[in-house]
């Protein structure tokens, strides 16, 4: 029998490959996957894929045994000039420098701040969804700038500025996706990781910019709270504000986005859900979550081993990469009783589309806020179905939808 190969980026741009998940979680729930050449990226070292939900939930509470400070946390491995680098960013940080980092950020990410938002966000969602006349294609039209100016407004950056935001993430999410890809290589004709600090210049210029202007003419944003903060009297320097600035609009961003067609999706192929829901609005917050299982925004995250050790009954060496699959484990019967039904009343349901331990994702309030506004909303329309071919981006990190033609 040939070996799932779920590392090809190619594979996603068909859908969730449910079988061959399903065969892994059955026979070989941690398996290697080689990381051979594609889309003209070079072949890397391989790692250990992780499908069921136990070990995902395992690997990503134990950063002392799987770290993301080693090796950051995207399959490919960064430049190794690069890594010191990355590893200013939260997310590529082990505890306690992670605690210090989150400290900070939990004390800035407040409910207060987020939740002022709320009724802008929702005459955002009204004015998106009623412009369309009759049909569209959902992500273009609706959806890709839906979270996009709720975060430019959580963030303070100014009306004429917020198109940078869609450019850098289409840059850094969409970089093996035919339609999205600026393949920059080097002298020596390899490609550029487009999260290599050279890559992100500008981003990171803009970012220095605007903590600049939030120090000269405070305002109450994310922002302006950000570059005030302090944890023991330490305030972030401007490696940690420009990674801030990187993880929040490429992450605040496209996991809202891959998130908003993804549940239009699953509404418009399960129309009785649909019409349960659409009979009974109060079920929405619970149809949310279970929309997050099923389109799970973010496929995978990457650990390293920090010594050897044993999982799924496969011996891991220290220095191994690590690979947890979200989009496997959300359908993992051991944990989801009948996962390949959606069920908007499902409880309960503990889904990890937000992580699990210390990288429990900071922003999941804002982002769970802006899902309930817009299908709040969206459900008051008449009912949509499929107007033509629904396109997945190619990616073996986001779980992106880039074409969703749909009609009233």
């Amino acid at each position: 029998m040939t070996r799932a190969d779920v590392f090809d980026p190619r594979v996603f741009a068909r859908g969730l490959p449910h079988e061959e998940f399903r065969r892994l979680r059955d026979t070989e729930p941690v398996s290697w996957q080689e990381e051979h050449e594609v889309l003209g990226w070079p072949a890397g070292p391989g790692y250990w894929a992780v499908t069921r939900y136990a070990d995902v939930k395992h690997v990503l509470r134990t950063p002392e045994v799987y770290s993301s400070w080693l090796g950051a946390t995207q399959i490919r491995d960064p430049e190794p000039d690069d890594l010191a680098f990355i590893r200013r960013m939260i997310l590529n940080m082990d505890p306690p420098e992670h605690n210090r980092l989150r400290r900070i950020v939990a004390a800035v990410f407040t409910r207060r701040r987020l939740e002022r938002f709320t009724d802008l966000i929702a005459e955002r969602a009204r004015n998106l969804l009623g412009a369309v006349d009759g049909r569209c294609d959902l992500p273009a039209d609706v959806t890709d700038d839906f979270p996009l100016l709720n975060l430019a407004d959580l963030l303070g950056v100014p009306p004429g500025d917020r198109g940078l935001l869609l450019k850098w993430t289409n840059r850094v999410i969409g970089y093996q996706d035919p339609e999205h890809a600026e393949i920059v290589r080097d002298e020596q004709g390899k490609p550029v990781n487009p999260r290599s600090p050279a890559m992100l210049a500008d981003m990171f210029a803009y970012a220095q910019q605007l903590a600049a202007e939030k120090r000269a003419r405070p305002a109450d944003d994310l922002m302006t709270a950000l570059v005030h903060a302090e944890v023991d009297g330490r305030a972030l320097d401007d490696a940690e504000l420009q990674m801030f600035f990187f993880l929040v609009v490429i992450a605040g961003n496209d996991t809202v986005r891959s998130a908003l067609p993804g549940g239009v999706l699953a509404l418009v192929e399960h129309p009785g859900e649909y019409r349960r829901l659409r009979a009974d609005p109060a079920l929405l917050p619970g149809a949310v979550e279970e929309m997050l299982r099923w389109h799970p925004p973010v496929l995978t995250f990457r650990r390293t081993a920090a010594r050897d050790t044993e999982l799924g009954g496969q011996r891991i060496r220290a220095g191994d990469k690590v690979v947890v699959y979200f989009a496997s484990a959300h359908f993992d019967e051991r944990a989801f009783p009948d996962p390949y039904r959606f069920d908007v009343t499902r409880e309960p349901n503990e889904h990890l589309a937000f992580g699990q331990g210390p990288h429990l994702c900071l922003g999941a309030h804002f982002g769970r806020l802006q899902l309930r506004i817009f299908f709040r909303e969206f459900l008051r329309l008449p009912e949509v179905s499929l107007d033509g071919e629904v396109r997945h981006l190619t990616s073996n990190f986001i779980n992106g939808i880039t074409h969703l033609p749909l009609r009233w």
